[in-house]
């Protein structure tokens, strides 16, 4: 393991909550999969996660998966991944939060979360709560008065009576930060990224990939991962395909905007890449973009950075790293000419493509330096072994 070393004390008893399993590929769950496994390897934790079966478990060291039976139809249908949880798995998860020492949920507006929130206060345990995301600014005036209503009242509510509160991005805390009275001062704790897996590649090996992937000699490639939703700005994305005719575009991710269906000839999809076959496509390609609003700082990001990728990003998003100086090109989301701006700054990275090549191994130095799964271990640690000590 990177970092945190086995522990002298006795494992604080935890139970995990999050709405998907690290099989579902999205950021929130990979992230809770990592910490879960270090910190049950550092004899930190004695885990137990509960989250949907519509994914298979993972099979980690010292963490016991609790699968919880779902209904995941909000994601398949709109793309909004709100999955719900039988009876049955939400008095199994109070049941567990109720028994643990300290409950740690990722997010704060989900059922199941509420449920072992709820269970755990009035156990009298510890919750921690890491905050992964913001508000979303919809294009529907519905949905954005909905979810900036649920954030006052549930986040309000779950934030303000945690025992510890975490952010990984800047941006979402300055958020919540406006309305929140945080019982404690709360944690700015940015994610790892495991530089085992996430590494630059030679130009030999660069071109051997693209070549595998179907880019001709000397074509700039870009490249999405994520999902196909309006909340990572799939919209914006379709623009900056047809108006750049020369590029070869990878959008590698799944949900209900089927990039198929744009017609473009110079738009190559990979459905659902497992995530073994991320480092390949992050290495392969020139660029990395993300015209996504209302998210913390993606995982996504730093993988693509770690493997010496440049990231084109939300302003937004990329205000959630606070380190001053951080190598990340970025322009402005949610707003009227937000198409216009990402088209004018895609063409004149095009002008000049010795920008991004020369910002390569900028990029990968930076990940190295800023981004340890060992650092963020650590925090975490800390951060259980003082809510234990305090039970």
């Amino acid at each position: 393991m990177n970092g945190c070393g086995p522990g002298t004390e006795q494992p604080v008893r935890v139970t995990l909550v999050s709405h998907y399993y690290p099989a579902h590929r999205g950021g929130v769950e990979r992230v809770a999969g990592q910490l879960a496994e270090r910190l049950a390897l550092a004899s930190v934790a004695q885990i137990t996660w509960h989250a949907s079966d519509c994914d298979p478990p993972p099979d980690l060291a010292g963490v016991q998966c609790s699968a919880a039976a779902s209904w995941n139809g909000l994601e398949r249908s709109l793309g909004f991944p709100y999955p719900l949880w039988t009876p049955g798995a939400l008095r199994r998860l109070g049941r567990d939060a109720a028994g643990a020492t300290v409950v740690h949920l990722h997010d704060c507006l989900y059922l199941p979360n509420l449920v072992a929130f709820m269970a755990a206060k009035l156990a009298g345990r510890r919750v921690v709560v890491t905050q992964h995301i913001g508000f979303v600014p919809y294009r529907n005036p519905l949905l954005r008065i909905a979810l900036a209503t649920a954030n006052r009242l549930i986040g309000g509510f779950v934030l303000g009576r945690a025992t510890q509160v975490v952010f990984e991005s800047e941006t979402v805390r300055r958020y919540f930060a406006q309305f929140v009275r945080f019982r404690k001062p709360p944690l700015l704790v940015p994610n790892g990224v495991d530089t085992r897996v996430f590494v630059p590649a030679d130009p030999a090996q660069r071109e051997a990939l693209r070549t595998r992937l179907g880019v001709r000699p000397g074509i700039p490639l870009f490249l999405f991962i994520g999902r196909f939703v309006e909340k990572k700005g799939v919209h914006v994305l379709r623009t900056l395909a047809e108006r750049t005719p020369h590029a070869h575009w990878i959008v590698a991710g799944w949900g209900p905007l089927d990039p198929q269906a744009w017609g473009l000839p110079n738009v190559s999809v990979v459905r659902s890449p497992a995530i073994g076959e991320l480092s390949a496509l992050y290495q392969a390609a020139d660029l990395f973009v993300l015209p996504s609003a209302g998210e913390g700082f993606p995982l996504a990001v730093q993988e693509a950075m770690a493997c010496g990728t440049p990231a084109l990003i939300g302003a937004e998003t990329a205000a959630g790293c606070p380190i001053d100086g951080a190598p990340i090109l970025c322009e402005a989301t949610g707003v009227d000419d937000t198409a216009v701006r990402w088209v004018a700054r895609i063409e004149s990275l095009l002008r000049e493509p010795q920008v991004l090549a020369e910002l390569r191994p900028r990029v990968a130095a930076f990940a190295r330096e800023h981004w340890s799964w060992g650092a963020c271990v650590e925090s975490y640690a800390a951060v259980l072994r003082s809510c234990a000590a305090a039970a």
